[in-house]
């Protein structure tokens, strides 16, 4: 009778701990939601930039008959519709992605919170695109129609990155990659952004491209609204020019210097389009470029947050939450 042992079990070798803890199928879906909700941004600034915004002057059909363009309607009315089926696009993305997080709802509830909110934004922004129809394209409703988009990119960039994140960052609770004198100028980067894109939408209300030729304007005066929009960009510039020195005067993680790094080439860019195109008299090219622009801002800014404040992403606590977890020794 041989001696020989019998050969141990074949195992499954273990993912490395710093891989994603998701599918790949996961990964693609999360990006194609941040991606979709930029281009749509895109695509309705084409519709506006057009004078296309009435092209279908009904909602939710696109004329008292018709689901979908007539021939009479002509391109604006090819380009309106258009953007309104892209809707459908970000739809089957957003049910995708719900669909791919169901499954593991129990363990990762945070990517089925966040799916679930994306999905939720798309009938929320398809009922304000119908009052901006209703209204007559009032400035006001547009706007908002606007903004909404920059928080559904904002859950977007939070749900890349959670889909992102490894199996220790998914297990355990970390310090925030931001020390304690960073932290409050990570929160203005936030807030700054914010308030200058709200500002942007009430200058463009007030400016000529009103996406058809019959639409009313905000009533502000142009130059005036142009001149408080300025305030916060130069505020925001000044933020991350100081963030961008704590994080390089201090030994901060790659990850943060990185995401700072790309926030501070979307906002010049940024301002670097806002200000030619201001004084180019808003050619249409450049102003697409700025509404782009204004979405990449808001992503950046909230990946910039997200980095920094998260106690999700793994990495080295700061030297004060060490200090503070140290025991004196008895005696």
């Amino acid at each position: 009778m041989s001696n020989t042992p019998a050969p141990a079990p074949a195992t499954r070798t273990a993912a490395p701990s710093g891989a994603p803890a998701t599918s790949r199928l996961v990964r693609s879906l999360a990006v194609a939601t941040l991606v979709a909700n930029i281009a749509i941004v895109v695509t309705g600034g084409a519709v506006r930039l057009t004078a296309s915004g009435l092209g279908c002057p009904e909602w939710p059909l696109c004329t008292p008959d018709s689901l979908v363009t007539t021939p009479e309607m002509g391109v604006h009315g090819i380009i309106e519709f258009g953007n309104r089926l892209l809707t459908f696009v970000l739809a089957a993305i957003a049910f995708g992605m719900l669909a791919s997080v169901w499954k593991s709802r129990r363990s990762r509830p945070d990517l089925l919170r966040l799916s679930i909110a994306a999905l939720a934004g798309i009938p929320a922004q398809a009922f304000i695109g119908g009052i901006t129809v209703w209204t007559g394209l009032n400035p006001w409703v547009v706007g908002l129609h606007f903004i909404v988009s920059m928080v559904i990119i904002s859950v977007a960039v939070v749900l890349v990155n959670r889909a992102w994140l490894s199996s220790d960052g998914v297990a355990g609770r970390h310090a925030q990659l931001a020390d304690r004198p960073l932290r409050p100028v990570i929160w203005a980067i936030g807030a700054l952004s914010a308030i200058t894109v709200v500002l942007g939408v009430i200058v463009t209300g007030s400016g000529p491209h009103a996406g058809d030729h019959g639409a009313a304007r905000n009533g502000l005066n142009p130059d005036l609204v142009t001149r408080l929009h300025v305030v916060p960009v130069y505020l925001l510039v000044f933020a991350t020019a100081v963030a961008l020195y704590l994080v390089y005067r201090r030994t901060a993680d790659k990850r943060l210097r990185s995401s700072l790094v790309l926030f501070t080439a979307v906002v010049l860019a940024q301002a670097v389009i806002g200000y030619v195109q201001h004084f180019l008299h808003l050619p249409i090219v450049l102003v697409a470029m700025h509404m782009l622009g204004a979405s990449l801002l808001t992503a950046a800014a909230a990946h910039v947050v997200y980095t920094a404040l998260s106690r999700k992403v793994p990495g080295k606590a700061p030297a004060e939450a060490q200090d503070s977890s140290r025991v004196p020794a008895a005696g």
